[in-house]
């Protein structure tokens, strides 16, 4: 049986103390924020392992900031584009890394190698590691809430307008290990599809956003406050990224070669997993209570921005940086850019029918770790070829549903969130 968004029990929300809960949060972000800007406003040069703890807890502090002011901001906008322009800014930390890398790349070749790898990480860390641990966790809280034995998550038929768009975006990507480069004429392609999506999203149907933790405390202040702290949290995780995106950076390259560890693959996994931090943890916490369908929706969303507009902007940073027309790949990084693009066929693939089974997400999870051991080329071709030969079957299993999916960005109607939030005590109140 496949298990539906129901919630799991009565969950408390902000509302007991909301003061409370907004001060420790900020307490804590502030401790972790601190050191990285007076090291950065004085001139500080720490160790390379040290400056990057430092710059990185700073990153992620800011990572949270800036997610719970764009959840608690949808209680004050009107208008789906303005809905899916916040969530395109709460996705910001997790591109500033590597648009700096591409910048650079322009008149430094030797940071070609950290943008594809902070980009194909990215990619691989949320489709392989977000995806299945928020299905299964999804369903082992279906099972405690009394749903017999679940085998996995429905998702909504508005999830295939995204599964369309990742789709189409999955198999056009193939196209950079083909070229050789990922060109500008295809990253133009890939943003204006991304402006496609965020049209879509604007004019989809409505459906309530829930509010937990620090960003359901926010919704419980009085208008003004909520407002001017929104306003207040997007300022200052702003100006923490623009001040930290460089030198964490920097440093994340330099520590490596301190420690002896591949800068490659620091940079592919150590990055995407600082600032995707937020996403994640407030994706399991939905799964946790028994909105594994939510929030696995919510990371599928994720995956379509960093496919289209993620990749789409590298080669126009590297143009800025002072580079050409086109961002230049050696074999290693097309080796990275055919797994991702392999991986990313095969979930989409998985999941055409609408159900997100146990099994795909343990598949999906076991590839992901897999992959660590295997250095060699001729073994990351390989497990090229099992993402490739699965995701064939999965299409061959799901045909009847192909044509429905590729159909579904131009004819199908996305969800946006209403201004308003969703309040769980108004929930628990439901017939189960």
């Amino acid at each position: 049986m496949l298990a539906t968004d129901s919630p799991v029990a009565t969950v408390p929300t902000a509302s007991h103390a909301p003061r409370g809960t907004l001060f420790r949060s900020a307490l804590i972000t502030a401790m972790l924020i601190a050191p990285a800007v007076v090291v950065r406003v004085i001139g500080l040069h720490p160790d390379p392992v040290v400056a990057l703890l430092i710059f990185g807890a700073a990153v992620v502090s800011a990572s949270f900031l800036l997610a719970w002011a764009a959840e608690a901001a949808q209680i004050d906008v009107s208008g789906g584009l303005a809905v899916a322009v916040l969530a395109l800014v709460a996705v910001l930390p997790e591109y500033a890394v590597d648009l700096y890398y591409a910048f650079v790349s322009g008149h430094n070749a030797e940071y070609t190698q950290y943008a594809a790898a902070n980009m194909t990480g990215s990619n691989r860390l949320l489709m392989g590691l977000g995806w299945p641990v928020v299905v299964l966790i999804g369903v082992v809280a279906a099972r405690r809430a009394g749903a017999g034995k679940t085998t996995g998550l429905t998702l909504q038929p508005a999830n295939r307008v995204e599964l369309g768009f990742l789709l189409i975006a999955g198999i056009v990507a193939f196209a950079i290990p083909a070229a050789g480069e990922i060109h500008l004429g295809l990253g133009l392609a890939l943003l204006a599809w991304f402006g496609f999506y965020l049209y879509k999203v604007s004019h989809g149907d409505v459906e309530e956003p829930d509010l937990i933790g620090t960003a359901a405390a926010l919704g419980e202040l009085s208008d003004r406050s909520r407002r001017v702290v929104v306003v207040s949290l997007f300022a200052v995780s702003g100006a923490v990224i623009l001040l930290c995106a460089k030198p964490f950076a920097d440093n994340l390259v330099a520590a490596g070669t301190e420690l002896g560890i591949d800068r490659f693959l620091l940079v592919q996994w150590l990055a995407p997993l600082a600032s995707e931090a937020p996403e994640f943890i407030i994706a399991t916490i939905f799964a946790s209570r028994g909105k594994g369908t939510a929030a696995i929706a919510t990371l599928i969303s994720s995956k379509v921005n960093q496919w289209t507009l993620l990749i789409g902007s590298l080669p126009v940073a590297h143009l800025l940086g002072g580079g050409g027309f086109s961002l230049e790949l050696d074999s290693r990084q097309l080796e990275e850019v055919l797994l991702t693009a392999s991986q990313t066929l095969m979930g989409v693939a998985l999941i055409l029918a609408l159900r997100f089974r146990r099994g795909a997400a343990w598949t999906l999870l076991g590839l992901f770790i897999i992959q660590f051991p295997l250095t060699s080329t001729p073994e990351r071709l390989v497990l090229c070829g099992i993402y490739a030969m699965i995701a064939i079957g999965a299409l061959i299993v799901n045909r009847h549903y192909l044509a429905a999916t590729l159909q579904a960005p131009f004819l199908g109607t996305a969800v946006r969130h209403a201004g308003h939030p969703h309040h769980l005590e108004e929930e628990s109140a439901l017939p189960r």
